[in-house]
């Protein structure tokens, strides 16, 4: 790769705020002028996964799994501290932190400006949009932050073996309700595209690229493809909401708050847990990320099984979808700039 198309990626990623802002403009625009192109993509999803979207993840999280060394994964365990305070934002903290957000703010604070009857279902879709953590997107922030990818993997790993057992019990108890119907297929198709076969794609890609001494140079390659499948992801996601934002704005912007709030608060008390313990930057910075993201398809998914696809349970979920990438990469700025005052804290902890 030459040194000035190295120079425009560094200048196209410092700006990458920018692009991500222009991006939800063109996709609220896109959406709102061109409603039938944007259903007809929307519709094309398996057990309520996106399939145009799906394609996007890919080429976002490919470069990242190649970059892995699989056979370095045993030394995962040396980071035990960062896991621990990761899964216990994730399964602890956060379901816990956006249920009572959610009342604080829904049913007390904007309650005038809202739909009484539509409250309770507004309350359940932010739990049920806490209540299970990122399998996807994460590899990108991750990668944003220079990450540890083993870390990141192992941890998303060990979040969707969890998840099989505790989504379920925790939604029930959260929306004091007996049984929870969980939308398997999402779950384990999730399981199955963003993690199975990219790993075992990416473990044979990299065997072979390393042979050839080719891993290097198909890397360079991917980055301008990963950034472009970003701002594509952020266009579309909006672009299929493009009517109902217009539609309803002040109900976006309530619910957007509190999960708002919602994201900064995990990921700024998992990123400064772990400087209190001593943890690597590059193990904090993902794990203050996979502790405040969410399984949008999941929540979205698990919504209309429950409360159906008109309810105010599956309006809150897309609304956690709409903010994610902006809001999460404000998180990937903060522990970026943060990286010398974390660093010097760890140091004087040492010392």
């Amino acid at each position: 790769m030459s040194s000035s198309n190295s120079k425009s990626m560094g200048l196209f990623a410092r700006y990458l705020t920018i692009w991500v802002f222009v991006s939800i403009i063109a996709g609220i625009a896109s959406g709102a002028f061109f409603p039938a192109a944007f259903h007809r993509l929307g519709g094309m999803e398996v057990a309520h996964i996106n399939l145009p979207v799906a394609i996007l993840i890919w080429a976002m999280i490919l470069p990242m799994l190649l970059k892995i060394d699989y056979s370095a994964l045993h030394k995962v365990w040396n980071h035990r501290r960062g896991i621990g305070v990761t899964l216990a934002i994730n399964w602890l903290v956060k379901p816990f932190s956006m249920a009572l957000l959610g009342w604080l703010f829904l049913q007390h604070i904007f309650a005038p400006f809202l739909d009484a009857d539509k409250i309770p279902e507004y309350i359940a879709g932010l739990i049920l949009l806490a209540a299970a953590p990122c399998t996807a997107m994460v590899f990108v922030w991750s990668r944003l932050t220079n990450g540890d990818p083993q870390f990141t993997l192992s941890q998303v790993a060990l979040n969707d073996v969890i998840m099989i057992f505790a989504f379920a019990p925790i939604v029930g108890l959260l929306l004091g309700v007996a049984s929870i119907s969980v939308p398997w297929n999402t779950l384990f198709l999730s399981v199955l595209l963003y993690i199975v076969i990219p790993v075992i794609i990416a473990y044979a890609g990299r065997k072979y690229l390393l042979a050839k001494g080719k891993l290097e140079n198909i890397l360079h390659i991917f980055d301008p493809v990963s950034m472009a499948a970003l701002l594509l992801t952020v266009m579309l996601l909006f672009g299929f909401q493009g009517q109902q934002i217009l539609a309803q704005p002040l109900v976006i912007l309530l619910l957007a708050i509190p999960i708002t709030i919602q994201v900064y608060f995990n990921s700024m008390l998992a990123y400064c847990l772990n400087r209190k313990l001593g943890v690597a930057h590059a193990i904090a910075g993902p794990s203050a990320l996979i502790g405040a993201s969410n399984f949008f398809e999941l929540a979205v998914a698990a919504a209309i099984a429950l409360f159906g696809f008109e309810s105010g349970a599956a309006l809150a979920t897309v609304v956690g979808v709409l903010v994610e990438v902006p809001v999460m990469l404000s998180v990937v700025s903060i522990v970026n700039r943060s990286k010398n005052w974390y660093e010097q804290g760890i140091g004087r902890s040492a010392s």
